[in-house]
C-alpha cells in the first residue's frame, strides 16, 4: 500500500478549494473539498504512477549512502513511498563531448557506472524495496507485491560510440529507452540545441544514427526524441517501425523553449501512435514565470551557496561544466534551492513559482490537442526537475489531486500516469519480436 502525507493535503485543499468566503458556506466547502481529495487519494492508491525521468548520482548508490535513506535528492525509496510514485526510470545519462575515441569511451566508461549502480540498488542495497522491471507485465507484478519498481532510461546514445553492438549490451543491462542526442549534436543526430545558433551537424539523423534506429527496433527499445531536433524526429518517426516516446517534453504553444514540442511534431507523434510525457521543468513549463522568479532570488542563491562553500550556477552557466563539476554542483543544488526558497516565503510580494496547476494546464493542452492516450506525465527530478506542489516524489499525490480537481476520470489518470507508456512498451516489444 502507498504511504502517503495526507494530512497536509487535507489543510491546503480545505483552503484552496473553497470559491467563496462566506461564513454560511464555509462547512459545506469544507466538506466538498475533503469529498474531492479522498477520492483522489483512492485513485492514487489504486492506479500505478509512473515517471519516466529521474537522473541518478552514482554516490547515491553506496552501501554507506544510498535510496533507502531520506537523502536530499529528490527521488529515493522514502520519498517514492511517501508520495505514492510507484514506478521511477532512472536515466543513465551522459553530457554531449566530443565526437572522438576518446570522448566515446569517457562516455561509455560513465553510462556503465550508472547501470552498475542502478543494479546495486535493485539486487544488492534493497532488493526487498525495489525491482527491476523490463516489461509492462514486470511492472504489474512487482507493484502488485508491493514493491517499487525500477526501470531504465538513457539520455543521450553518445555512450554508444561508433560500436552498435553497444546498443544490445544496453538493451541486456535493462535500458527500455533511449534518446540519441542530448544539448549538443551527437554521432547519432542533431540536437534541439541547433535552433540557438542554426548550426547542424546531420541535418537530422546520421547514416550511424539510422542503423542504430534499426537495432533499437530490433532490440524493442523506445525511441526518445525529447533531446533530438525537430528535423531528427521527423526523421525518426519515418525510419522507425515502432512508435517513439518524448520521455520528458510539454507543449511548446504554452511555452515555447526547443524542448517542448510544437503542434505540428504533436500531430506526428499523435499519428505515430506515440506518447509525450509531459514534464515539470520550470523552464519548459512557464519560462516568463520561472525567469522572473530567478532573477529576482539569483542574489540569494549566490549568497546562501557561498555559505555552504560553493558557487552558484544558472543552468546557461552550466554549458561549461564538465561531467564531474555538474555532479558536484547537483550534490549541493537542491540545499541551496531550499534554504533561498524559504528566504523568499518570507518577503513579501516574491515572484512566485511555477506550479503545479502550470504544469497540469500542459496535459491539459495536450490532451485536447492529440487525445488523450498520448500524454504522459515525468518529473526530471535530480536533473532540475520540478514545479511548487510537485518539488520530489514524495509530493506526487498532488498531481493526482490536481487531475481529479480538473474533472479527469480514474482510468483517464491511469493512463496518463502509467498506461499510456507501456502500451507504447509493449507496442515496441510487440514490433521487436515480429523482426526477430
Amino acid at each position: 500500500m502507498k504511504s502517503i502525507y495526507f494530512t497536509l493535503c487535507l489543510l491546503i485543499m480545505v483552503t484552496s478549494c473553497k470559491t467563496d468566503s462566506k461564513p454560511s458556506d464555509t462547512s459545506s466547502e469544507k466538506n466538498d473539498s475533503l469529498v474531492l481529495i479522498e477520492r483522489a487519494k483512492a485513485i492514487h492508491e489504486r492506479v500505478i504512477t509512473l515517471d519516466t525521468h529521474c537522473d541518478i548520482n552514482i554516490k547515491n548508490f553506496t552501501d554507506s549512502i544510498n535510496y533507502t535513506q531520506n537523502l536530499e535528492s529528490q527521488v529515493n525509496l522514502p520519498k517514492m513511498k511517501a508520495g505514492g510514485l510507484d514506478v521511477a526510470w532512472f536515466i543513465v545519462y551522459t553530457g554531449q563531448d566530443t565526437l572522438t575515441d576518446e570522448g566515446y569511451k569517457k562516455a561509455y566508461d560513465n553510462a556503465m557506472s550508472k547501470f552498475d549502480a542502478i543494479h546495486k540498488l535493485v539486487e544488492d542495497i534493497a532488493p526487498d524495496q525495489i525491482e527491476l522491471a523490463l516489461t509492462s507485465d514486470d511492472v504489474r507484478r512487482i507493484s502488485k507485491a508491493g514493491k517499487k519498481v525500477a526501470m531504465i532510461g538513457i539520455e543521450n546514445g553518445y555512450p554508444v560510440g561508433t560500436d552498435i553492438s553497444n546498443v544490445e549490451k544496453f538493451y541486456n543491462l535493462g535500458a527500455r529507452y533511449m534518446s540519441l542526442s542530448h544539448n549538443g549534436h551527437s554521432q547519432l543526430c542533431d540536437s534541439n540545441t541547433g535552433e540557438e545558433d542554426d548550426v547542424w551537424l546531420h541535418n537530422g539523423v546520421s547514416d550511424l544514427g539510422k542503423e542504430v534506429i534499426k537495432e533499437m527496433n530490433r532490440l524493442g527499445i523506445m525511441i526518445d526524441v525529447s533531446h533530438p531536433s525537430k528535423e531528427s524526429m521527423r526523421q525518426m518517426i519515418e525510419l522507425s517501425k515502432a512508435p517513439i516516446i518524448a520521455s520528458h517534453s510539454s507543449a511548446r504553444a504554452l511555452c515555447d523553449h526547443s524542448r517542448n514540442l510544437d503542434d505540428e511534431q504533436l500531430e506526428w507523434m499523435k499519428n505515430n501512435g506515440g506518447v509525450i510525457q509531459t514534464v515539470a521543468f520550470q523552464t519548459y513549463t512557464n519560462t516568463e514565470k520561472n525567469d522572473a522568479r530567478n532573477e529576482a532570488i539569483k542574489d540569494i542563491r549566490k549568497e546562501i551557496a557561498a555559505s555552504l562553500g560553493a558557487k552558484w550556477y544558472d543552468w546557461g552557466e552550466m554549458k561549461i561544466l564538465s561531467d564531474e563539476e555538474k555532479e558536484a554542483f547537483y550534490e549541493v543544488r537542491a540545499q541551496i534551492i531550499k534554504q533561498a526558497d524559504k528566504k523568499a516565503s518570507e518577503m513579501k510580494d516574491f515572484p512566485a513559482k511555477v506550479g503545479i496547476s502550470d504544469f497540469v494546464d500542459h496535459i491539459d493542452y495536450m490532451v485536447k490537442k492529440i487525445g488523450l492516450k498520448h500524454v504522459g506525465i515525468s518529473s526530471d527530478f535530480d536533473g532540475g526537475g520540478g514545479v511548487e506542489g510537485w518539488s520530489d516524489a514524495s509530493e506526487t499525490f498532488n498531481v493526482t489531486l490536481e487531475l481529479v480537481k480538473r474533472g479527469y476520470t480514474e482510468k483517464e489518470i491511469e493512463m496518463l500516469w502509467s498506461g499510456n507508456l507501456l502500451r507504447v512498451l509493449d507496442e515496441v516489444q510487440a514490433v521487436a519480436k515480429k523482426l526477430s
